[in-house]
């Protein structure tokens, strides 16, 4: 093993081509930690947010980016007895994953089914813990209710139509194109609508019973938010997740008052630290993946050199699934 890696190295903040590829030292182990030789990482939209400057923690530079990933446990840190060398695991590390090898904290590693690939385990924490977060935990929804799900054919939206559907729910699911709108339904959405129908919120209204949807997965904001508020169902649920238009939301209060709605916002890195939430979401994901019931959806895959392209080929929306890149391709 040689004393350097490629890696992506972010130096100034910007759009996705400030990216570089770069040879830098392999990092090693400390007390309580473990090296991965990373096999895949999952991009969310969060990497591309914190890698434009505009995530909700600051981002500081230098940097490589990558939350989320799996691999193969290539060394331990002094104290680590629980993970074994040569075992798969999927990690949330906060940062680091674009390389050839990643240092995380040995209590931030998940156990992957035996039966996943490396893509597969590094597109299934983020996506199914917030999604389950988002439809039960913070969400309450119950069996029978309809959901909302926006995006629904990226990684997020794949994960919540699927598991809204193991808990017995019933979905609306939005996509901008036919092509997205197609995965929702084989996954298993009840009702699906283009995202830019000019009569999307009637429609949406009409589809659960003409009173609106009790709960929904925001993930767009900007103007759209005002239309979620207007999907929603007296005394309905609204989670937020996400600003995919990255454009600043208005809201006006007294009409959650009038009408009795809730709005909550939902961000993984604070939930994870809820230990007592983290483990009520694994215990219901367990059965479910084991059952197949729910299966991550893996998306394009890109080589380390192709970072750049990845990321932005999420900003233009050409994206189903999750997408992967994998750094020893």
């Amino acid at each position: 093993m040689t004393d350097q890696m490629k890696a992506i190295v972010v130096e100034r903040l910007g759009p996705p081509d400030v990216m570089e590829i770069r040879d830098i030292p392999v990092p090693q182990p400390g007390e309580g930690e473990i090296r991965i030789e990373v096999e895949a990482v999952g991009i969310n939209f969060a990497d591309v947010l914190a890698v434009a400057g505009e995530y909700l923690t600051r981002t500081r530079v230098p940097y490589t980016p990558g939350m989320e990933f799996a691999g193969i446990v290539q060394s331990l840190g002094e104290g680590v007895t629980h993970v074994k060398v040569g075992q798969r695991v999927a990690c949330l590390g906060g940062s680091g994953a674009l390389a050839k090898y990643a240092v995380v904290k040995a209590t931030g590693i998940i156990p992957v089914p035996e039966n996943f690939t490396g893509a597969q385990a590094a597109a299934f924490p983020v996506s199914y813990f917030t999604a389950y977060h988002g439809l039960k935990t913070l969400g309450r929804g119950q069996e029978g209710e309809w959901v909302l799900v926006q995006a629904a054919a990226g990684a997020l939206g794949t994960a919540s139509v699927q598991l809204a559907k193991a808990m017995g729910m019933k979905v609306i699911a939005m996509a901008s194109t036919e092509e997205k709108l197609q995965l929702a339904r084989d996954l298993g959405a009840d009702v699906t609508l283009l995202q830019d129908d000019p009569d999307r919120v009637q429609k949406v209204r009409e589809a659960a019973g003409g009173k609106g949807v009790p709960l929904i997965l925001e993930v767009v904001g900007g103007k759209r938010f005002q239309e979620s508020l207007d999907m929603t169902a007296d005394q309905g649920r609204v989670i937020v997740i996400g600003n995919a238009s990255r454009e600043p939301a208005d809201m006006r209060p007294v009409e959650l008052m009038k009408r009795n709605l809730t709005v909550t916002g939902l961000w993984l890195t604070s939930m994870m630290a809820d230990r007592e939430a983290t483990v009520a979401a694994a215990k219901a994901l367990t059965p479910l993946v084991a059952s197949g019931q729910v299966t991550p959806q893996v998306g394009p895959t890109y080589a380390l050199d192709e970072s750049a392209r990845a990321f932005q080929d999420i900003l233009d929306r050409k994206t189903i699934g999750k997408v992967v890149i994998e750094p020893g391709r």
